[in-house]
């Protein structure tokens, strides 16, 4: 008998697919909202409008009127402006647990320090500081956005998005031209460019002639004229600069997604989508969007936080249940943390094994551990978690298949699956396959992002019970 490869085992989802044209369409939907969506404040604005328009009911004004919440209510939570949470109500008790999904909304890129704006050698410049894993030198020679929030004294909020629209300016990191980058180029890809050498160019024209601060003084003064912002705003604000322009169809066939943020935006959207598309569950249904992953989920809007359980104990509050109820309805729920994994580069081979490694087109991804080297920081799911959602998939006809993090002391990736299994839930990591992970413009397949629409969809409506694998 002859040994199966692994696409014979996970064969693609394009092969023999009658569902083509709903793959094309729900990509397009998914190219609206990532292009839409580039911050996590952005993210949770979206999808809590988006919501509210589908008929969801903010929950923290259910309660302070004193509402009750039944089988079959829709309601959301929003929280800092950068996290958000969506919840079906389902007809088994809270205390049976819950089905949820969690994906984080922040995304590596460069933000702005609290005093950025300078002037050398006749450019304006503001200084920036590289959020989460990146490769520092991607992001030079690249038109580039500015995206963010600007909260005034007396809390006046000044929103700014510069560079998207084709008639705005965008911004530019540069870098050594070829001719003079010998030196350079002799260093390691770490080093080649510097995190202090991440300097946004932003102007070039001086004030009235001004000789010394007069390109700066324009700056400012533009910023002044066409934001309300002064130069001690930027204190308190949250600027975030990333790729300008939106997400492209990759490949003649038109059948990939080039984009910034599809990590993790390409879980984000079909975990929504899967959200919305709930009715009546057995379980109550919801879908946990997070921040702070990229750098460790810390901060009151990360999962490393207390976020989780405070959404859920209002939930409980709103049911009925006693405060007791809260450690059982979150100890017997199960939990899809939906993020990206690397899918195999044939053109970068040596770094996966193959016989582990996903696949671009081959549907959302089981990852039993993430973590580095000897399984650092992994929270690796229970065989009969595994064995619980591949018959879940299986039933609903969702084509998936099995990844890792590539070779295993290369390196590594985590995600929030350790910070919700704290609670004593069932968590596995279910997410889309990536090429080019946190560059710029990551690949994935739309084939990988409908199934995982499909898989999500199945997972928060399947009234199976956990309890029967785990004994």
């Amino acid at each position: 008998m002859s040994q199966k490869s692994f696409t014979d085992l996970y064969p693609s989802v394009w092969n023999g697919t009658s569902v083509r044209s709903e793959v094309m369409a729900f990509a397009e939907e998914y190219k609206q909202f990532i292009s839409r969506c580039k911050t996590e404040r952005e993210t949770a604005a979206e999808t809590a409008r988006i919501a509210r328009e589908a008929g969801f009911r903010d929950l923290d004004g259910m309660l302070s009127r004193g509402e009750a919440l039944k089988a079959g209510d829709r309601v959301f939570v929003t929280r800092q402006g950068k996290a958000a949470a969506f919840f079906v109500i389902g007809s088994r008790p809270l205390t049976d647990g819950l089905r949820l999904i969690c994906a984080h909304a922040d995304a590596p890129r460069l933000d702005l320090r609290p005093n950025p704006l300078y002037e050398k050698e006749g450019l304006a410049l503001m200084k920036t500081h590289y959020y989460g894993g990146i490769k520092k030198y991607q992001w030079t020679a690249l038109p580039l956005a500015f995206h963010g929030v600007a909260v005034k004294k007396g809390g006046e909020k000044i929103c700014v998005v510069l560079g998207e629209d084709p008639a705005d300016p965008v911004l530019y990191v540069s870098d050594l031209p070829v001719h003079l980058a010998a030196d350079q180029m002799k260093k390691k890809l770490a080093e080649g460019v510097s995190g202090e050498e991440l300097n946004l160019i932003v102007g070039s024209i001086p004030l009235n002639d001004e000789k010394d601060g007069g390109v700066k003084a324009a700056v400012l003064k533009l910023l002044k004229e066409r934001y309300g912002l002064d130069e001690q705003d930027f204190a308190s604000a949250e600027f975030e600069i990333v790729p300008a322009g939106g997400a492209r169809d990759a490949g003649f066939d038109s059948s990939l997604l080039a984009s910034y943020a599809h990590d993790d935006r390409v879980c984000v959207y079909p975990a929504f989508r899967a959200l919305l598309a709930a009715e009546r569950p057995a379980f109550t249904a919801g879908a946990f969007f997070v921040d702070k992953e990229e750098v460790g989920s810390q901060g009151n809007s990360g999962m490393n936080s207390h976020l989780m359980e405070n959404v859920v104990s209002r939930l409980v509050r709103a049911t009925g249940g006693s405060p007791f109820d809260l450690s059982e309805a979150l100890e017997r729920s199960a939990l899809l943390s939906a993020d990206v994994t690397v899918g195999f580069d044939p053109s970068f081979a040596a770094a996966f094994e193959p016989n582990n490694t996903a696949r671009l087109g081959s549907g959302p991804v089981l990852m039993k551990y993430a973590g580095a080297r000897g399984k650092s920081g992994a929270n690796d799911a229970s065989a009969e978690l595994m064995a619980f959602v591949r018959d879940i998939f299986d039933e609903a006809g969702v084509r998936w298949q099995i990844g890792g993090m590539g070779r295993i002391d290369l390196g590594g990736g985590g995600t929030i699956a350790p910070f919700a299994s704290k609670y004593g839930m069932q968590v596995l990591d279910c997410g889309v396959a990536l090429l080019s992970m946190h560059a710029p413009y990551e690949l994935a397949s739309k084939a990988d992002l409908y199934e995982t629409f499909r898989a999500y969809a199945a997972f928060l409506s399947s009234g199976a019970e956990l309890k029967a694998y785990l004994g």
